[in-house]
């Protein structure tokens, strides 16, 4: 028995290691769901047990560890890249790029201290880079500036050992100081979140009736030139009948409209047409199909691959078919049904017609949930193996002999980022659920951090006691707490940011995710979900070039 064991659990062959990691992942999974007033890990907690392991001397085979914590780290950044991909160009404009500014300079900060550590604490580079990148809770930096580190053959173990004694802090140093600011920093107004529905990429239903002379007699497409607004005319009522508009329609005075619209041009819909109705068609529990008796409305589901990156105005649904796409369900966003909007699969739109025109519309567009559930694997391999070809690329900068290369961590995410938002437009099926897109992400973080654990175990403690391991978590606290404060209360005082939005902007430019979920938690709100997506692919892309970066100048 004691021979079986042995065999299974100590000595390194291919069962073992695949035995070891998953005992670590499915332990420190457990464990990290434990809240100690009210924070818990979560998948952290994979590296601690990992580096627990480690230290008691547990190990596996160097080669398969190798392979396991590389491919762990480019299944959980291709994975992310996906996910936030179709919204990340559009991140960058409007109020997200001021939040993407923001997170940057929490980055410059955190590179600003790094780059003291050697004068001001004796700590050398190699070893500062590794307490940046635990204080910042990310790990795919430090896997960057460990390849760039054996490139320069300089031990990376201290870097290792720097990242696993700081990200403890890393972790629960953003959450304090975030309470710190909700307690003595934020005012009432910041605390005050508004309902997640108001967005700008949310949409707004309304009746109108017309009213204003300036558009009598004039085609809807020419009203709508004309105001520069965005929005869709569902059902139009006249004389007691009702109709579905084209663009072609002429609005005489009296008609009633339903139009769909964004909330924020709701007063300048009332202005174009003359009155808005009191009735509120916005509820939730509204009868579409009860509105009258000849037309009815239908969630229809995008499942057929040729529709996958198409315009919405391409397919010309109106004129074939005689129905109106009223509204857009995109991942629990409602999206306004312009004609330019490309589609993805996974869509839901919202149909309003006859029902014989219906069931044809549906017969275009799919609607068969069991083709989405489906996994489109040949996307997820296309898109690492490109992603890895990306980061092998040599980058040459002005000034630093060694070229730099975006690695493990920052070749996949770009691929990623550019399959979910291009690969529609190229009909590259890059859709994936979004309980699959979670589990790739998490099998992916938690095989690396176990992993990294096991690396980092065997000198942990030895490290902690030494003298200078004190020294090593005072200033990765600094690290995680001085630029994560001085920006924040920019954005709270100066930029009067509301605390929603600045606990997902600070999460997401320190790669902290259980940061974001204990705000989210706290908050009862989406709105630092929202922002961290917002700012997390961009402040994680300067951290991995940057990384690389400051060890070829300095070192």
């Amino acid at each position: 028995m004691n021979e079986w064991l042995h065999s299974v659990i100590i000595e390194h062959s291919a069962v073992q290691a695949v035995i070891v990691l998953s005992i670590l992942c499915a332990c420190g999974l457990t464990l990290g769901k434990v809240k100690v007033w009210g924070i818990s890990l979560g998948v952290t907690f994979v590296f601690f047990l990992g580096i627990m392991a480690g230290s008691l001397g547990l190990s596996i085979d160097p080669m398969m560890q190798r392979y396991a914590q590389d491919f762990g780290l480019v299944l959980f950044v291709y994975a992310l890249g996906v996910q936030v991909g179709p919204g990340f160009f559009n991140s960058l404009h409007n109020s997200g790029l001021s939040l993407n500014l923001l997170a940057l300079c929490v980055v410059l900060l955190s590179l600003v201290l790094t780059v003291l550590m050697p004068w001001t604490c004796g700590i050398n580079l190699a070893d500062a880079v590794g307490i940046m990148c635990g204080a910042t809770t990310n790990t795919p930096a430090l896997a960057a500036a460990q390849q760039t580190l054996s490139s320069l053959n300089v031990s990376a173990t201290g870097a290792a050992l720097g990242c696993a004694v700081t990200y403890p802090m890393g972790v629960v140093g953003v959450i304090l100081a975030l309470l710190f600011m909700r307690k003595l920093m934020a005012k009432t107004h910041h605390l005050i979140i508004k309902p997640d529905n108001e967005d700008a990429d949310t949409t707004f239903i309304a009746a109108y009736q017309v009213h204003n002379p300036g558009i009598f007699g004039k085609k809807v497409a020419d009203v709508a030139e004309i105001s520069h607004l965005k929005f869709v005319i569902s059902r139009m009522w006249r004389n007691g009948k009702v109709s579905i508009p084209s663009s072609q329609t002429v609005l005489e005075e009296g008609d009633r409209l339903l139009v769909i619209t964004n909330e924020e041009d709701s007063d300048a819909m009332t202005i174009l047409f003359g009155e808005q109705e009191n009735t509120d068609w916005n509820k939730d529990d509204i009868d579409w199909n009860a509105i009258d008796s000849n037309l009815s409305s239908q969630a229809i589901l995008i499942t057929k691959s040729n529709i996958n990156g198409r315009r919405l105005g391409s397919l010309h649904l109106r004129r074939h078919y005689g129905v109106n796409i009223s509204r857009i369900n995109r991942n629990g966003v409602q999206l306004l049904a312009t004609p330019d909007l490309r589609l993805l699969l996974g869509d839901r739109l919202i149909v309003v017609g006859e029902d014989e025109s219906i069931k044809n519309v549906e017969k275009v567009l799919g609607n068969a949930v069991a083709d989405l559930n489906e996994p489109k694997l040949i996307s997820v391999f296309v898109g690492m193996t490109l992603g890895l070809l990306l980061g092998s690329i040599p980058i040459v900068l002005p000034g630093i002999s060694t070229p730099v290369k975006l690695g493990l961590a920052g070749g996949p995410i770009i691929a990623g980022i550019l399959m979910g938002t291009f690969g529609p437009r190229i009909h590259m099926n890059s859709y994936t659920t979004q309980s699959a897109n979670l589990m790739l992400r998490a099998i992916g973080l938690a095989l690396y951090l176990a992993c990294l654990g096991l690396d980092s175990g065997p000198d942990f403690l030895s490290t902690v006691m030494r003298p200078e391991g004190a020294t090593w978590l005072a200033a990765g606290f600094v690290l995680t707490v001085v630029p994560v404060l001085i920006v924040g209360i920019i954005a709270l005082r100066v930029m009067n940011l509301d605390y929603g939005t600045v606990c997902g902007m600070l999460s997401g430019a320190m790669a902290n995710p259980m940061a974001m979920n204990y705000s989210s938690d706290t908050l009862s709100s989406d709105r630092p979900s929202l922002a961290y997506a917002t700012v997390y692919p961009l402040s994680m892309f300067v951290r991995v070039i940057l990384a690389q970066v400051l060890l070829l100048v300095f070192l």
